[in-house]
């Protein structure tokens, strides 16, 4: 089975070397292509830096592993998983594993996550996906990080379907620390929340006056609260969590009368 290793915290995350590990020793045919630097919060953005409309790529290498090809590629992590399911890196993976991530990806505040974002684009093409995130800084946690991936990439392996991804958080605490592995549903909220802590609200009518504004935004951390079965809740107090995620589909048997027309103008019943 052929497996693209990609994430949102760069090339050079120690994440991402932990997942290709993992994803090796499960004896996945391993290929890494991440972002040459940070790209967190990126979402499902198709963005890149281009060379004469052509995607940089370049080659690097991860310890301990030198028979894996690595890309640093000069884009988001879904622009990188979206070219990669048109063949960009060789044959279309079979799945995508995504992390692992430093910070959690819970909750609705998912949708912002490169992390996530990248394995939903490629679920989007009918891959099943694998997002990982660690919970913390990962300064006792990379042992316990590994330990979940490993069992969460094998379950993928034999039990996602095409076009699924199983979204898993990690708390950051030693092996010998963890309560588990539980299944959980989305909490409302994300770890964080954004503030508007600066605003410019004078507006001087001037003919130097060049229009621009600037707004600080700052995020802080919130209070886990909620169901007890939520990916935030269970994750405050030692679980790994994980959860299945598809891309995003219209709703079903939505009444849309008085909004359809026809050519003739009339109202369609």
């Amino acid at each position: 089975m052929k497996a693209l290793i990609v994430n949102d915290d760069g090339v050079d995350s120690p994440g991402l070397a932990a997942l290709a590990r993992v994803a090796v020793e499960a004896g996945l045919d391993v290929r890494v292509a991440a972002p040459h630097i940070e790209r967190s919060g990126a979402s499902a953005s198709l963005t890149a830096l281009e060379d004469d409309g052509r995607l940089e790529v370049s080659r690097r290498s991860i310890a301990g592993l030198p028979d894996v090809e690595v890309l640093a590629v000069h884009g988001s992590p879904a622009l990188i998983t979206f070219v990669a399911s048109y063949g960009a890196f060789g044959e279309t993976p079979d799945i995508v594993l995504s992390g692992i991530n430093l910070g959690p990806n819970t909750g609705r505040a998912i949708l912002h996550s490169g992390t996530v974002g990248a394995a939903l684009t490629a679920s989007a093409h009918g891959v099943r996906s694998v997002a990982l995130s660690l919970n913390g800084l990962g300064s006792s946690g990379w042992e316990t990080a590994e330990h979940v991936a490993e069992r969460a990439v094998r379950w993928a392996m034999e039990h996602l379907e095409p076009g699924e991804v199983l979204n898993v958080n990690i708390p950051d605490v030693p092996v010998d620390d963890l309560l588990g592995l539980r299944a959980a549903s989305l909490a409302e909220f994300g770890a964080v929340q954004a503030e508007i802590t600066e605003s410019d609200e004078d507006y001087d009518d001037n003919e130097e006056d060049d229009g621009t504004r600037t707004v600080t935004v700052s995020f802080r951390s919130i209070d886990i609260h909620g169901p007890d079965d939520t990916d935030a809740v269970l994750l405050s107090r030692g679980w790994a969590t994980a959860t299945v995620l598809q891309m995003p589909f219209e709703v079903a048997g939505s009444d849309l009368g008085g909004l359809e027309f026809s050519r003739d103008g009339e109202t369609v019943s």
